[in-house]
């Protein structure tokens, strides 16, 4: 079974399993305020890449991705925008969707609603209130973190470490600095639900808690999400399922920052661009090579200088998509194969199986030079079949050549048969002009995306 860093307990360890056979995930999802940025792409590719992997070795994934539709930052930009916070969440969900089909990740099993939940909410909260780990002030209800065994474990500080780093909080009334939310009054013109203690909204951290154990149940297997929510917003969520006695997830896992320039990608850095907009420059395929090449857990350069590069690999593994393709069905080499799973295994060691992957390319290619189809097809296989484990397509695109640049390659057939060269030559810089690369062949002109 694979072995993850388990943040945690601060160590890579085994995934252990609550059911042979089957993985329970969590991970948390969007808060749709607005359009999902490149860092948004990184966590969503990685756990795609995980659950991919997983399916691939036999496990039945059950894969639960949240939607945040109610938030502070969902309310604000409603207000501005003069319209509702339902209007604002289906909007940025409809991205989101968007951004993860271009990307090619996969649909959760379930993405619950956090508006879905909020009696759930209610209930887990006054379950902690009436228990003495909750306390109701004029703005809501907060959790005390003093009765929290452990607190600070994601954070891997002690509560009187992280006591003593917390800023002054403007709540007079809160306790402890650190304590959180749990509710939020209403305020005017902004939804509300009822509760015991008074009309309001849940906070951040409760959504995921109940949601978590309502769809994946008691010990779910990992939870997952990018670095920046391990504290506080995964503490958080754990200290609730603790203090009111939920046996939580089995496991913690997290994936490292996106850097732009050596730096983290934030808008106060100005230096955050939308997932969108990179989707529109780019090959999607691009962005999940960038990420492939990457460990989980590190920080990862995005710039058009690695998107690049990883467009111009992608290429190579297309060109040689197209040139295997005539090559015979055959079993994968199987010892390429176990060393992509060492890889994989290996706490998700992504950059170790790309480095197969290119190695099973070039053995294919030298098989195949020596006229040895046999070999090149079995060293092919093992390329299909690790490109596919990670979610990533061999020769992708060779066929997809729409009406009208179908219509120019036959144009310049016509054209070259009747040796009318300069106007072959025309269409061939038609065709390269529209971003297509010709390729002269025996059995006539072949166009492919640049």
């Amino acid at each position: 079974m694979i072995r993850l860093h388990d943040t945690a307990l601060g160590r890579v360890a085994d995934v252990e399993l609550r059911d042979a056979g089957k993985v329970s995930m969590y991970v948390c999802g969007p808060t749709v305020d607005g359009l999902p940025h490149v860092g948004h792409g990184r966590m969503a590719l990685v756990w795609d890449v995980l659950r991919r992997y997983l399916e691939w070795g036999g496990l039945d994934v059950r894969f639960v991705s949240n939607i945040t539709d109610i938030d502070d930052k969902i309310i604000a930009r409603a207000n501005a925008e003069g319209r509702s916070a339902t209007d604002v969440a289906v909007q940025y969900e409809e991205a989101w969707y968007d951004s993860m089909k271009a990307l090619g990740v996969k649909r959760p099993t379930v993405d619950p609603h956090a508006t879905a939940y909020v009696d759930q909410m209610v209930e887990l909260i006054a379950g902690l209130v009436a228990a003495g780990k909750a306390y109701t002030t004029s703005d809501g209800v907060y959790l005390s973190v003093d009765a929290v065994p452990g607190y600070g474990l994601l954070a891997r500080q002690s509560l009187d470490s992280l006591r003593s780093g917390a800023r002054v909080d403007v709540v007079e009334e809160k306790r402890s600095p650190l304590d959180f939310a749990l509710w939020k009054a209403a305020k005017p013109g902004e939804p509300a639900w009822d509760a015991p203690w008074g009309a309001g909204r849940p906070g951040w951290h409760t959504e995921c808690v109940v949601m978590s154990l309502d769809l994946l149940g008691e010990g779910f297997d990992l939870h997952g999400g990018g670095i920046d929510l391990a504290f506080p917003h995964h503490e958080n969520e754990r200290a609730q399922s603790v203090a009111a006695g939920h046996d939580f997830t089995r496991h913690w896992a997290h994936n490292g920052h996106v850097q732009m320039a050596g730096e983290k990608m934030s808008k106060s850095l100005g230096n955050f661009r939308t997932l969108t907009d990179l989707l529109a420059e780019v090959d999607p395929r691009a962005y999940r090579l960038v990420v492939l090449q990457s460990h989980y857990r590190a920080p990862v350069e995005v710039t058009g200088a690695t998107l690049d590069a990883a467009t111009r690999a992608l290429a190579g593994l297309d060109g040689f998509g197209r040139r295997v393709a005539d090559l015979p069905s055959v079993a994968a080499d199987a010892a390429a194969v176990e060393r992509f799973r060492a890889a994989m295994d290996d706490d998700l060691d992504t950059p170790r199986a790309m480095a197969e992957l290119w190695g099973v390319v070039k053995a294919a290619n030298t098989a195949r030079d020596a006229g040895d189809p046999a070999g090149a097809a079995a060293f092919a296989a093992a390329a299909r079949e690790i490109a596919g484990a990670v979610g990533l397509s061999l020769g992708a695109g060779s066929d997809e050549i729409p009406a009208d640049i179908a219509a120019l390659v036959a144009a310049r057939d016509a054209a070259r048969a009747g040796r009318d060269f300069a106007g072959a030559d025309g269409l061939r810089d038609r065709l390269e002009a529209l971003g297509w690369v010709v390729e002269d062949t025996p059995g006539g002109t072949r166009a492919r995306r640049q």
